[in-house]
């Protein structure tokens, strides 16, 4: 395969609401290329770019995903991301390695809450982009429509420079402002158009448009406003000049017209791509880390090498394939390279490109590039190899913490030894994911970023390790407290004959501030108790605190001060004192007004402004209280908190509520009392359940 430099090379993000079109325009774009011979749709289930079993089963982006073409000598680096909210970290995660970006949006519903979020993404790492109309093939589409929707969300900047010829079944072509010329595209979608005149009927509009883009071209660029005032217009390669410019800067974002399915425009995004979009060269100085001091390291094959590794796949039978851009200089096959984070040397045997699963082998690749590597021992997603003589460190991608944890069980024995290594190379491949063991339920939690991104890790687990697993809700994390005080004695004594058991202890107990947790104070003086005998006081209060009082949750925030005493020369031991100290808690429980707390969770919603009232409303009913509220565009985001209890199945609920077009996070905040209604029936299935485990166990 050809070895392209960093001025040869295009990186693009296609990003977009779920369903907007990326993996299609992706099959699209390589057809017409050349790169694949047949145009692949994800309804036969064989894109090059949605490949995996369950993205083929659902129709849909779980994972970003990789392919290349080459047009007009200049290689194409196309990044194919998911669009729904629960994938939407592994977008974000994947656009570190872009140097711009498509914007898809749908031409009949126009832009949507995730396009919203992945165009906020494309700001934050300061991404160059173009706006693409698709789906204008569509019943309902409408270019007008969408592009009004486009222009209230991202402003007046977002500018056609091309209208379509037809609508609907009947859109055949489109109209280029910037030279204007028109093409039409044959039916059998082989992506090349045919130059012909401008339609009639067409004219008047195409030219109002035309000066539309000329003004907002020239309106950032001294010598061109110059010359447009001078002129009244300027010539199509002034104009090109002045969009490169413009559309590098940030200062334009230009809108095409495309249907991926047809195969309507792709020659013409091709070539918008390598005029205007920059090479990963002219970026500039990337920012790093060398031994703990800031550094900026040029993408240039003159630098010293290194690379960033953005994502993982674990396959069972390839072993851990790392996807990674280069950086600086230039990378070869066979190298050795050093992970600075993990303090060892990796190497990079059969470095490649990738056309979606498949890695074509290449001798090297340069600053700039992309490509991928199988078998790394110890390097991850966001770790850095570069040369060991001049060691640099690139930023990791931060995500979002998972919004929604379910307890997963192992079915059989044999499930249950496989499982703990099989979950732990999923998690090498998606970051963000958690699992953990919850110390006070002993259950294992998988979290994730919504019910179907877990559902899709227990199908993964099943198909690619053969490790089956059941999902539940996970039990709430209930705490109990005291509200009041009390002052009590606890006095264990037992003779059995010969030695017998003697402890007597007095304790003060009392509240303590919320994360308050535990504080155990002696005030013994004169030997009332001995000193080696008041650790086992406090070890017995917090064995019978461990185990609660009302509903077998563990106590918190209290304090308990032991103050008095009696002891026994022979009789009495560290086992006395200790369960003496148990039966004075029990006694304190009678006075120190025990009651149960629950997990208080920080929400934060995104949705469509027009559902805000129905979302508050339902908030409240889940006894949630709003903190807070705010307008973005057409999206409300809402900030509550709500106890995780009325939480649980949110997810479905949300989705139902929203037809899928709001998301949510979710974080613990604080404990609070859980109201008296409720907390009867927490207690009385708590004594329910431990009744029924009794009498299985007599």
């Amino acid at each position: 395969m050809k070895v392209y430099d960093g001025k040869e090379i295009r990186n693009v993000g296609l990003v977009g609401h779920g369903h907007s079109g990326k993996t299609m325009l992706t099959a699209a774009l390589l057809y017409t290329t050349g790169a694949t011979n047949r145009l692949t749709t994800p309804d036969e289930g064989n894109t090059i770019t949605d490949f995996d079993d369950d993205e083929m089963a659902r129709k849909i982006t779980i994972s970003s995903a990789l392919a290349f073409a080459e047009w007009k000598k200049i290689k194409v680096n196309l990044l194919d991301t998911p669009g729904y909210n629960i994938f939407i970290n592994d977008t974000l995660g994947a656009l570190v390695a872009a140097d711009a970006a498509l914007v898809l949006v749908d031409g009949v519903a126009g832009v949507e809450v995730q396009t919203e979020k992945v165009w906020a993404f494309a700001n934050d790492y300061r991404l160059p982009r173009a706006i693409i109309v698709n789906k204008l093939d569509r019943e309902r589409s409408s270019f007008d429509r969408a592009l009004e929707s486009v222009q209230s969300n991202f402003g007046r900047t977002a500018i056609p420079i091309q209208l379509p010829i037809g609508a609907e079944r009947d859109f055949k072509g489109v109209i280029d402002l910037i030279e204007m010329k028109a093409y039409t595209y044959a039916p059998d979608g082989n992506g090349k158009g045919q130059e012909l005149a401008i339609p009639g009927e067409m004219a008047d509009a195409a030219q109002k448009a035309h000066e539309a883009l000329v003004e907002m071209v020239a309106e950032g660029n001294d010598a061109l406003m110059e010359e447009f005032f001078d002129k009244g217009t300027l010539a199509p390669e002034q104009i090109l000049e002045g969009l490169r410019g413009a559309v590098r800067e940030m200062r334009v974002f230009p809108v095409l017209c495309a249907s991926a399915l047809h195969n309507i425009g792709s020659d013409l995004i091709l070539s918008f791509v390598l005029d205007n979009f920059p090479a990963p060269v002219d970026r500039g100085a990337i920012d790093a880390h060398s031994n703990g001091n800031e550094v900026a390291r040029k993408v240039s094959d003159s630098e010293p090498a290194s690379l960033f590794v953005f994502k993982t796949i674990a396959d069972p039978f390839a072993g851990r394939v790392s996807y990674f851009r280069v950086w600086s200089g230039v990378v070869k096959n066979d190298a050795n390279l050093y992970n600075p984070h993990k303090s060892a040397t990796e190497r990079l045997a059969h470095i490649g490109c990738l056309m979606g699963k498949t890695i074509t082998p290449v001798t090297e690749l340069h600053a700039g590039d992309i490509g991928a590597v199988a078998k790394l021992k110890d390097t991850l997603t966001g770790d850095t190899l570069c040369d060991k003589a001049s060691p640099v460190e690139y930023e990791r991608v931060k995500l979002a913490e998972p919004s929604i944890a379910y307890a997963i069980e192992a079915k059989s024995r044999q499930d249950e030894d496989r499982m703990g290594n099989a979950v732990h190379k999923i998690l090498e491949e998606d970051q963000s994911l958690r699992f953990y063991r919850d110390p006070q339920t002993k259950e294992f939690l998988l979290a994730g970023c919504g019910q179907q991104h877990v559902e899709i890790i227990v199908s993964r687990l099943k198909k690619k390790y053969g490790v089956e697993v059941s999902l539940k809700a996970p039990k709430i994390p209930y705490r109990e407290t005291v509200r009041g005080k009390a002052d009590v004695q606890g006095r264990h004594k037992k003779q059995t004959g010969g030695h017998g058991q003697f402890g007597d202890c007095w304790i003060r107990v009392e509240p303590l501030p919320r994360g308050g947790n535990f504080e155990f104070v002696s005030e013994i003086f004169g030997g009332s108790i001995p000193k080696n005998y008041i650790p086992a006081v406090e070890k017995g209060i917090i064995d019978a605190a461990g185990k609660g009082y009302l509903a077998g949750y563990p106590m918190v925030d209290f304090r308990v001060t032991v103050y008095d005493g009696s002891y026994h020369d022979v009789d009495s031991s560290e086992l006395a004192f200790k369960l003496a100290a148990r039966k004075a808690f029990k006694n304190a429980m009678l006075e120190a007004k025990p009651s149960l707390l629950e997990p208080i969770m920080n929400v934060e919603i995104q949705a469509p402004v027009e559902y805000a009232g129905d979302l508050m409303g339902d908030l409240n009913g889940r006894r949630g209280r709003i903190s807070g509220m705010e307008t973005k565009g057409s999206t409300q985001f809402l900030r509550a908190q709500v106890p995780m209890a009325e939480m649980l199945n949110y997810q479905n609920d949300l989705t139902s509520m929203t037809q899928g077009r709001a998301s949510f996070t979710m974080e613990l905040d604080h404990y609070d009392y859980v109201p008296q209604p409720q907390a009867e029936k927490i207690i009385a299935a708590a004594k329910a359940a431990k009744t029924g485990e009794e009498e299985e166990e007599e």
